[in-house]
């Protein structure tokens, strides 16, 4: 393994934060190093919001980055200010539920998601973020599924099993094909 550099970003509200820190929790869990740097407006919800998750096998030294190997956009505002910062060969993953268009760039892949509607079809929209975490961690393979699952159990826990089984259901959900 080497450093993974990934960048979420959305609306509050649409769990990005989550994602970012699920995907750090998981690496801790397989002895891995990981930082979570999160940033947000002042909006609870659907104000902009983003985080960076670096992942190595050598210590981190600094939380921030100039260019992502992974991105992962929930809405078009992220798209447009964001897919700029994915270096060429990088994987970029968009929410088609919420995006009426592609990547402009052709030096990437890029990976369409139905997050909200593949949540919606199971019966709660705000499910999209685990179907998102789903479709990048099979796209990256950053840290195992495993341990995502144990992350979401940890996080969620035995009070509300119906929510932890939801958001499995929701992460195991969608197989990403690339499009480009």
């Amino acid at each position: 393994m080497s450093t993974h550099k990934m960048f979420f970003a959305g609306s509050g509200g649409q769990g990005v934060l989550l994602m970012g820190q699920i995907v750090t929790h998981a690496a801790m869990l397989e002895d891995k190093q990981a930082t979570f740097f999160p940033s947000y407006g002042p909006e609870m919800r659907g104000g902009t919001t983003n985080c960076t998750v670096i992942v190595s096998d050598k210590t981190v030294s600094c939380p921030l980055i100039n260019e992502a190997d992974y991105i992962v956009v929930m809405n078009l505002p992220s798209l447009i200010k964001f897919e700029p910062l994915l270096r060429p060969g990088g994987i970029l993953l968009l929410n088609k539920s919420t995006i009426d268009q592609s990547a402009t760039r052709d030096d990437i892949t890029a990976i369409e998601v139905p997050a909200n509607d593949l949540a919606s079809d199971l019966g709660n929209a705000r499910v999209a973020n685990m179907v998102m975490l789903g479709a990048f961690i099979r796209a990256t393979n950053v840290v195992s599924g495993a341990a995502i699952g144990k992350v979401i159990e940890q996080t969620i826990g035995a009070k509300k099993v119906e929510l932890r089984d939801l958001n499995m259901q929701a992460f195991d959900l969608w197989q990403p094909t690339p499009v480009r």
